[in-house]
């Protein structure tokens, strides 16, 4: 037997103990997107890297550092996505879907940037992706948050804080952005190398930083809310109106800033205390210059992304529990005539109920050893197909989790026994 091949780093695999709290995740995110009418789109996980570099910026750290880029066979220079909302921009941009038109979208998936792997961060990571595109007003990013809060509620999650900041517009934001230089060059000797970096890229990152050295430096650098357009300052203040009018709390924190550069506007981070150094677990803003930069008109467009991983983890973290699917009923035969017909059985009760999950041993051997597996998988009863059962046309029930008697029931009994219990299920 030769050396096991493992997995290339940071890129994990997500086995089936996982799989409820996962499901968990992405059923409720779906059930709320469609409760909301969003429609869900997908994206190819290779774009030109053209599209990247283009949408977020060459000087930001993805496109620099982080982006999985080579030529194909081609030539052509070919990358991994490391985000969601370019490639939904170019598929609209392509298929005519922002012409005249207002779209609400969503789409999930794994998204990769080479990053240091840590807790709750990877080289390969899921997102959740939200995007709602030719609305201009405060309205739908006040509807957008609003979606993300009943995420939490909905999954639990009672740790994730709401930050909100205004970018402006960016002929304010450059404004800003010379402000910040001026006032970073003053202190150019106190700046570590990152922040040196970022002075002359885009020194709004430099906000960004962890460095605890930089902290008073940041707090007493000049502020953003003094710059803002009257237009964004008036946008942002009906945001604000409209979350407190449905009780969402918030914190204005003037230092939020997004990583790229197609960002405008309103912007905020969902964040906690429970995952360690990665505290966000949502971000996003409004972004209303992007679909021009690819090639379209002038579009306003707002959207955000979560990280699966994360939430899962906060899951965890919270101490929620999360249920798992287990088999209503687990089949069983004893003899070689009755296991020949195990899966008609079967097939006719998944018909009957196709929201239920009905197992089928697999396996043979006795009948003590199928009921052994039938207890192990969790269903809480097991079928029993035997001579006598075929003889009177019936399945003999025996429950699994509580101490009732075995009885024997007909297709239709059973079917509609099984339906009682699904019904009583929380």
């Amino acid at each position: 037997m030769g050396d096991q091949i493992q997995p290339i780093r940071g890129m994990n695999d997500v086995l089936p103990d996982s799989r409820a709290a996962w499901a968990t995740v992405e059923n409720a995110a779906k059930d709320i997107f469609e409760a909301y009418g969003y429609k869900r789109i997908r994206i190819p996980a290779l774009e030109r890297t053209e599209l990247f570099s283009r949408s977020i910026g060459e000087t930001t750290d993805i496109v620099q550092k982080e982006m999985y880029t080579f030529e194909d066979r081609n030539g052509s220079s070919i990358t991994l996505r490391p985000e969601a909302t370019a490639g939904i921009v170019r598929a609209g941009l392509n298929n005519g879907l922002f012409h005249n038109k207002q779209q609400k979208l969503w789409c999930s998936g794994p998204m990769f940037r080479y990053e240091k792997p840590q807790k709750a961060r990877y080289r390969q990571f899921n997102q959740i992706d939200v995007e709602a595109i030719g609305f201009p007003g405060p309205e739908v990013d006040a509807e957008l948050i609003t979606m993300s809060a009943q995420l939490w509620g909905r999954l639990g999650l009672e740790s994730p804080r709401l930050m909100l900041n205004s970018l402006g517009t960016p002929e304010a934001r450059a404004v800003y952005r010379e402000a910040l230089k001026d006032y970073f060059s003053e202190v150019i000797d106190s700046l570590d190398p990152e922040s040196l970096n970022r002075l002359e890229r885009n020194p709004l990152r430099i906000l960004d930083s962890k460095n605890p050295d930089l902290v008073d430096l940041i707090l007493n650098a000049p502020e953003l809310s003094d710059y803002l357009d009257d237009d964004s300052k008036f946008h942002f203040d009906n945001l604000l109106k409209m979350l407190d009018s449905v009780n969402i709390d918030y914190e204005v924190n003037s230092r939020l800033v997004r990583g790229l550069d197609y960002y405008s506007r309103t912007v905020f981070e969902w964040v906690t205390d429970k995952l360690g150094a990665q505290s966000a677990v949502c971000s996003g803003g409004r972004y209303d210059g992007l679909v021009s930069q690819l090639g379209g008109r002038e579009t306003p467009a707002i959207g955000w992304a979560l990280g699966v991983e994360r939430v899962v983890e906060l899951l965890d973290a919270e101490q929620l529990t999360v249920t798992e699917q287990l088999p209503e009923a687990y089949l069983v035969a004893e003899g070689e005539y009755p296991r020949s017909l195990l899966l008609r059985v079967s097939e006719e009760l998944r018909e009957k109920l196709p929201n239920a999950c009905i197992s089928m041993d697999c396996m043979g051997g006795s009948l003590k050893a199928q009921l052994r597996r039938a207890d192990r998988s969790g269903a809480r009863f097991a079928l029993i197909l035997g001579m006598d059962e075929l003889n009177e046309g019936k399945v003999s029930v025996k429950a699994l989790r509580e101490d009732t008697p075995q009885v024997m029931l007909n297709m239709y009994d059973l079917a509609s026994m099984l339906l009682g219990q699904l019904e009583k299920s929380p």
